[in-house]
Protein backbone atom coordinates (compact mmCIF):
# COMPACT_ATOMS: atom_id res chain seq x y z
CA UNK A 1 0.00 0.00 0.00
CA UNK A 2 1.58 3.62 -0.74
CA UNK A 3 3.00 5.55 1.90
CA UNK A 4 -0.14 8.54 1.13
CA UNK A 5 -2.98 5.92 2.34
CA UNK A 6 -0.77 3.56 4.74
CA UNK A 7 0.14 5.69 7.31
CA UNK A 8 -3.45 8.23 7.78
CA UNK A 9 -4.97 4.77 7.76
CA UNK A 10 -2.58 3.76 10.37
CA UNK A 11 -2.99 6.87 12.57
CA UNK A 12 -7.24 6.83 12.23
CA UNK A 13 -7.02 3.09 13.24
CA UNK A 14 -4.77 3.73 16.04
CA UNK A 15 -6.43 7.40 17.18
CA UNK A 16 -9.85 5.71 17.40
CA UNK A 17 -8.48 2.48 19.21
CA UNK A 18 -6.57 5.00 21.75
CA UNK A 19 -10.02 7.16 22.54
CA UNK A 20 -11.76 3.07 23.23
CA UNK A 21 -8.64 1.92 24.61
CA UNK A 22 -8.48 4.70 26.97
CA UNK A 23 -12.49 4.32 27.92
CA UNK A 24 -12.63 0.45 28.37
CA UNK A 25 -10.14 -1.00 27.03
CA UNK A 26 -9.59 -3.19 24.05
CA UNK A 27 -8.06 -1.33 20.91
CA UNK A 28 -6.14 -4.50 20.02
CA UNK A 29 -8.98 -5.46 18.78
CA UNK A 30 -8.37 -2.19 16.17
CA UNK A 31 -4.62 -1.98 15.55
CA UNK A 32 -3.38 -6.01 15.25
CA UNK A 33 -5.65 -6.65 12.85
CA UNK A 34 -4.76 -3.27 10.89
CA UNK A 35 -1.17 -4.33 11.51
CA UNK A 36 -1.27 -7.89 10.26
CA UNK A 37 -3.72 -6.43 6.94
CA UNK A 38 -0.36 -4.01 5.96
CA UNK A 39 1.82 -7.76 5.83
CA UNK A 40 3.51 -7.67 9.11
CA UNK A 41 4.33 -11.02 10.35
CA UNK A 42 2.29 -12.16 13.36
CA UNK A 43 5.47 -11.52 16.04
CA UNK A 44 6.33 -8.18 14.00
CA UNK A 45 2.57 -7.07 14.46
CA UNK A 46 2.64 -7.77 18.00
CA UNK A 47 5.78 -6.16 18.80
CA UNK A 48 4.76 -2.88 16.87
CA UNK A 49 1.40 -2.96 18.51
CA UNK A 50 3.20 -2.39 22.05
CA UNK A 51 5.33 0.14 20.65
CA UNK A 52 1.73 2.29 19.55
CA UNK A 53 0.15 0.94 22.66
CA UNK A 54 2.56 2.12 24.95
CA UNK A 55 2.18 5.47 23.47
CA UNK A 56 -1.58 5.40 23.85
CA UNK A 57 -1.34 4.03 27.58
CA UNK A 58 1.30 6.06 28.71
CA UNK A 59 -1.26 9.45 27.16
CA UNK A 60 -4.17 8.17 29.40
CA UNK A 61 -2.28 7.53 32.56
CA UNK A 62 -0.59 10.70 32.02
CA UNK A 63 -3.91 12.55 31.94
CA UNK A 64 -5.71 11.40 34.65
CA UNK A 65 -2.63 11.57 36.95
CA UNK A 66 -2.37 14.96 35.99
CA UNK A 67 -6.15 15.11 36.75
CA UNK A 68 -5.84 13.79 40.02
CA UNK A 69 -8.01 10.54 39.63
CA UNK A 70 -5.49 8.38 40.55
CA UNK A 71 -2.43 8.90 42.46
CA UNK A 72 1.20 7.48 41.19
CA UNK A 73 2.12 6.80 44.87
CA UNK A 74 -0.84 4.78 45.71
CA UNK A 75 0.23 2.51 42.89
CA UNK A 76 3.84 1.99 43.45
CA UNK A 77 3.51 -1.52 44.87
CA UNK A 78 0.95 -2.38 41.53
CA UNK A 79 4.07 -0.85 39.49
CA UNK A 80 6.64 -3.31 41.27
CA UNK A 81 4.23 -6.44 40.53
CA UNK A 82 3.13 -5.83 37.54
CA UNK A 83 6.31 -4.99 35.97
CA UNK A 84 7.64 -8.76 37.26
CA UNK A 85 4.59 -10.36 36.32
CA UNK A 86 4.77 -9.06 32.51
CA UNK A 87 8.66 -10.02 32.48
CA UNK A 88 8.00 -13.57 33.83
CA UNK A 89 4.75 -13.56 31.28
CA UNK A 90 7.19 -12.37 28.16
CA UNK A 91 9.84 -15.17 28.90
CA UNK A 92 6.86 -17.65 29.13
CA UNK A 93 6.19 -17.02 25.50
CA UNK A 94 9.08 -18.70 24.54
CA UNK A 95 9.01 -22.05 26.24
CA UNK A 96 4.85 -22.50 26.92
CA UNK A 97 1.66 -22.75 24.87
CA UNK A 98 -0.95 -20.71 24.94
CA UNK A 99 -3.71 -22.80 23.78
CA UNK A 100 -5.15 -23.16 26.61
CA UNK A 101 -5.54 -19.77 27.49
CA UNK A 102 -6.77 -19.07 24.24
CA UNK A 103 -10.05 -21.47 24.73
CA UNK A 104 -10.33 -19.93 28.52
CA UNK A 105 -10.44 -16.27 28.15
CA UNK A 106 -13.45 -15.79 26.33
CA UNK A 107 -15.46 -17.15 28.82
CA UNK A 108 -14.12 -15.47 32.04
CA UNK A 109 -14.30 -12.21 29.65
CA UNK A 110 -18.24 -13.55 28.89
CA UNK A 111 -18.49 -13.65 32.67
CA UNK A 112 -17.21 -10.31 33.51
CA UNK A 113 -19.63 -8.92 30.53
CA UNK A 114 -22.65 -11.04 32.54
CA UNK A 115 -21.19 -9.90 36.06
CA UNK A 116 -21.26 -6.31 34.91
CA UNK A 117 -25.03 -6.28 33.52
CA UNK A 118 -26.52 -7.77 36.41
CA UNK A 119 -24.56 -5.60 38.86
CA UNK A 120 -26.01 -1.95 37.78
CA UNK A 121 -24.76 0.07 40.82
CA UNK A 122 -20.78 -1.78 40.44
CA UNK A 123 -18.20 1.07 39.98
CA UNK A 124 -21.03 3.72 40.70
CA UNK A 125 -18.65 5.28 43.43
CA UNK A 126 -15.88 3.83 45.88
CA UNK A 127 -16.93 1.24 48.15
CA UNK A 128 -15.54 -0.39 51.08
CA UNK A 129 -12.34 -2.66 49.68
CA UNK A 130 -12.51 -6.32 50.23
CA UNK A 131 -8.36 -6.91 50.66
CA UNK A 132 -5.81 -5.06 51.56
CA UNK A 133 -4.02 -3.28 48.95
CA UNK A 134 -0.45 -4.84 49.31
CA UNK A 135 -2.06 -8.30 48.84
CA UNK A 136 -4.44 -7.33 45.96
CA UNK A 137 -1.12 -5.95 43.86
CA UNK A 138 0.86 -8.75 44.95
CA UNK A 139 -1.80 -11.18 43.45
CA UNK A 140 -3.35 -9.55 40.57
CA UNK A 141 0.16 -7.51 39.91
CA UNK A 142 1.55 -10.83 39.17
CA UNK A 143 -1.26 -12.62 37.36
CA UNK A 144 -2.34 -9.92 35.36
CA UNK A 145 0.93 -9.10 34.57
CA UNK A 146 2.18 -12.07 33.74
CA UNK A 147 -1.19 -12.84 31.46
CA UNK A 148 -0.73 -9.80 29.57
CA UNK A 149 3.19 -10.39 28.29
CA UNK A 150 1.94 -13.76 27.66
CA UNK A 151 -0.57 -13.44 25.99
CA UNK A 152 -2.40 -9.84 26.31
CA UNK A 153 -6.33 -9.34 25.14
CA UNK A 154 -8.87 -8.67 27.62
CA UNK A 155 -6.27 -6.93 29.86
CA UNK A 156 -7.58 -3.72 30.68
CA UNK A 157 -11.24 -5.44 31.48
CA UNK A 158 -9.11 -7.90 34.04
CA UNK A 159 -7.75 -5.38 36.08
CA UNK A 160 -11.01 -3.12 36.01
CA UNK A 161 -13.23 -5.29 37.15
CA UNK A 162 -10.47 -6.32 40.09
CA UNK A 163 -9.98 -3.15 40.98
CA UNK A 164 -13.96 -2.29 41.81
CA UNK A 165 -14.81 -5.61 43.08
CA UNK A 166 -11.24 -6.27 45.51
CA UNK A 167 -10.36 -2.85 46.24
CA UNK A 168 -13.88 -1.49 46.06
CA UNK A 169 -12.85 1.41 43.21
CA UNK A 170 -15.18 3.29 41.59
CA UNK A 171 -15.17 2.34 38.21
CA UNK A 172 -13.62 5.57 37.23
CA UNK A 173 -10.81 5.16 39.39
CA UNK A 174 -10.28 1.79 38.27
CA UNK A 175 -9.89 2.66 34.58
CA UNK A 176 -7.47 5.00 35.80
CA UNK A 177 -5.34 2.91 37.78
CA UNK A 178 -5.86 0.29 35.36
CA UNK A 179 -3.67 2.68 32.80
CA UNK A 180 -1.14 2.97 34.99
CA UNK A 181 -0.63 -1.15 35.22
CA UNK A 182 -1.36 -1.33 31.31
CA UNK A 183 1.42 0.92 30.85
CA UNK A 184 3.88 -1.06 32.86
CA UNK A 185 3.15 -4.15 31.22
CA UNK A 186 2.95 -2.78 27.66
CA UNK A 187 6.51 -1.35 28.60
CA UNK A 188 8.06 -4.22 29.92
CA UNK A 189 6.83 -6.13 26.53
CA UNK A 190 7.82 -3.53 24.18
CA UNK A 191 11.63 -4.06 25.74
CA UNK A 192 11.55 -7.74 25.11
CA UNK A 193 10.37 -7.03 21.25
CA UNK A 194 12.48 -4.34 21.02
CA UNK A 195 15.47 -6.65 22.44
CA UNK A 196 14.92 -9.21 19.68
CA UNK A 197 14.55 -6.50 16.71
CA UNK A 198 10.52 -7.55 16.42
CA UNK A 199 9.25 -3.39 16.24
CA UNK A 200 8.84 -1.54 13.05
CA UNK A 201 9.78 1.92 14.10
CA UNK A 202 7.82 3.83 11.25
CA UNK A 203 4.68 2.30 11.49
CA UNK A 204 4.77 2.26 15.28
CA UNK A 205 5.58 5.33 15.51
CA UNK A 206 3.00 6.98 13.01
CA UNK A 207 0.34 5.04 15.06
CA UNK A 208 1.76 6.00 18.33
CA UNK A 209 1.13 9.54 17.67
CA UNK A 210 -2.36 8.55 16.85
CA UNK A 211 -2.70 6.73 20.23
CA UNK A 212 -1.55 9.29 22.17
CA UNK A 213 -4.07 11.71 21.05
CA UNK A 214 -6.81 9.19 20.86
CA UNK A 215 -6.23 8.51 24.13
CA UNK A 216 -6.06 12.03 25.44
CA UNK A 217 -9.74 12.57 23.96
CA UNK A 218 -10.73 9.56 25.73
CA UNK A 219 -9.62 10.24 28.75
CA UNK A 220 -10.91 13.77 29.17
CA UNK A 221 -14.67 12.25 27.98
CA UNK A 222 -13.94 9.80 31.05
CA UNK A 223 -13.10 12.25 33.32
CA UNK A 224 -16.19 14.67 32.29
CA UNK A 225 -18.83 12.05 31.91
CA UNK A 226 -18.25 9.13 34.45
CA UNK A 227 -19.41 5.70 34.62
CA UNK A 228 -22.23 6.54 33.08
CA UNK A 229 -20.33 7.07 29.95
CA UNK A 230 -17.74 4.33 30.87
CA UNK A 231 -20.35 1.18 31.91
CA UNK A 232 -21.77 0.83 28.19
CA UNK A 233 -18.54 1.22 26.42
CA UNK A 234 -16.98 -0.89 29.15
CA UNK A 235 -19.53 -3.82 28.39
CA UNK A 236 -19.32 -3.48 24.59
CA UNK A 237 -15.53 -3.85 24.22
CA UNK A 238 -15.61 -6.94 26.98
CA UNK A 239 -18.33 -8.83 24.28
CA UNK A 240 -16.57 -7.57 21.27
CA UNK A 241 -13.44 -8.99 22.30
CA UNK A 242 -15.37 -12.50 23.71
CA UNK A 243 -16.49 -12.52 19.98
CA UNK A 244 -13.30 -12.08 18.30
CA UNK A 245 -11.62 -14.74 20.96
CA UNK A 246 -14.01 -17.21 19.79
CA UNK A 247 -14.21 -16.88 16.06
CA UNK A 248 -10.18 -17.12 16.38
CA UNK A 249 -10.67 -20.44 18.51
CA UNK A 250 -13.42 -22.12 17.07
CA UNK A 251 -14.01 -21.31 13.20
Amino acid sequence: MPSEFLFPLLFGAAFIAGLIDSIAGGGGLITVPVLMSIGLPPQIALGTNKLQSTFGSGSAMLHFVRAGTVKMSDCRTGILWTAIGAALGVSAVQLLDATFLKQLIPWLQAAIAVYTLLSPRLGAEDSHARMNSGMFYLLFGLSIGFYDGFFGPGTGSFWTMALMMLLGCSMLRATATTKIMNFTSNFVALTFFLSVGQVRFTEGIVMGIGQFLGARVGSKLVIKQGTAFIRPVFITMVLLLVGRLIYLNFR
